[in-house]
């Protein structure tokens, strides 16, 4: 804790920029490094679930990246549950950056888009893409939606659900009349993993695994930029101590149920190959990629990026801008490699892979006790 004020005083928190990891006496090779988790019945060859935007995931995306190792995750209230042609509704979003320069402008024709109807046969048919292709479907909710949405969701075929707003808790105080969500007797009534946050503190991640939750999700899909929660709610936690909290939660809902395991998903500030080690190492069993996957040929929004947060109807908390420089690679370039990139940003997993067998650790749980130092 430091004081910042007579009488205040706020804990020092760290990002995952702030951290290093240290190696330790022994390496091992790359090629017997084991980068494999599971969820419930599910399991992954990558650490990777998406960030459920647009901007990423498409039903033939979600596909890839599930050939690939990773779990993509449609947005059940996005453009696909929205609108027939989506081909269509991003043209119009793209031909809007060569029509001006103004960054609001953006965000307003995603808002938009955005005000169609939900309509459910669209999103089941997207659903049904997937999962006819043989890979595993999920799909997000916002916790407003979820209880609604979810039956037919899962009449689709969804297989992971995952409840994610801004930030989720297990209580949620409304105004009369309303009939808040109870995220425990939700999850409880479901035969399929549900995966719920953002969380960013230890307390609030414990309260959300008591209610069966079988991921949590932690940080509120900040991406440098991009992300405007900090500026327009004041609200954020550096990601290391984020991760490190709710990884302290989990260790101790474990012991309190004796073995009941829950799995901590990082969302936000992982841009390259050592963030996504960084995370692992501070505790994280998965990251959740959004604008280091925009880049990717197979991205629906062509090179643009966005947070499932941009197309509030009253009050948006993220930007519409260029994923970044022009890379014209696929997405099993940018997980798997090769790169000839110095920086990080292709051969994403192949780093991870790199970094556990240069400390000499053969599975991401060996990984999470890797020893840290904090930057001077």
């Amino acid at each position: 804790m430091v004081e910042i004020g007579m009488g205040r005083t706020a804990r020092r928190a760290y990002d995952l920029d702030d951290i290093e990891i240290v190696t330790s006496r022994r390496t091992r090779s790359s090629k017997i490094v084991s980068t494999s988790w599971q969820i419930d019945a599910y399991r992954f060859d990558l650490p990777l679930v998406t960030h459920p935007t647009d901007a990423i995931v498409s039903p033939s995306s979600a596909i890839a990246i599930g050939e690939l190792g990773g779990l993509g995750v449609l947005n059940a209230e996005g453009l696909w549950a929205r609108h027939a042609n989506v081909d269509e509704a991003l043209d119009s979003l793209l031909a809007a950056t060569e029509d001006t320069d103004d960054a609001d402008a953006l965000v307003r024709r995603l808002q938009t888009l955005h005000a169609a109807p939900l309509r459910m046969e669209l999103i089941a048919e997207a659903i049904k893409k997937v999962r006819d292709a043989g890979v595993t479907v999920a799909a997000r909710v916002s916790p407003q939606h979820a209880a609604e949405l979810t039956p037919d969701l899962l009449a689709a075929g969804v297989e992971v659900l995952v409840v994610q707003g801004t930030i989720v808790s297990a209580e949620h105080v409304s105004k009369e009349g309303e009939e808040p969500l109870n995220l425990k007797e939700f999850i409880s009534e479901l035969d399929v993993p549900v995966v719920a946050g953002g969380v960013s503190d230890y307390r609030t991640a414990m309260h959300l695994m008591r209610t069966g939750a079988a991921g949590v999700i932690v940080g509120h899909g900040y991406s440098p930029g991009v992300t405007t929660t900090d500026r327009v709610l004041g609200i954020g936690v550096p990601m290391a101590t984020a991760i490190v909290d709710a990884a302290a939660a989990r260790r101790d809902y474990l012991d309190e149920t004796g073995g009941r395991y829950v799995h901590v998903l990082a969302d936000g500030g992982v841009t390259c190959g050592g963030d996504i080690a960084r995370a692992i190492a501070c505790g994280a069993d998965a990251v959740m990629l959004g604008a280091p996957l925009a880049a990717a040929s197979e991205a629906p929004g062509q090179g643009l990026y966005w947070t499932s947060a941009a197309a509030h109807p009253s009050l948006p908390r993220s930007r519409v801008t260029a994923a970044g420089p022009d890379l014209e690679v696929d997405l099993k370039t940018l997980l798997y490699g090769p790169s000839s990139d110095a920086d990080g940003t292709l051969n994403l997993f192949g780093a991870l892979r790199r970094a556990m067998a240069k400390t000499g650790y053969s599975d991401l749980k060996e990984f999470q006790k890797v020893d840290l130092n904090v930057r001077g």
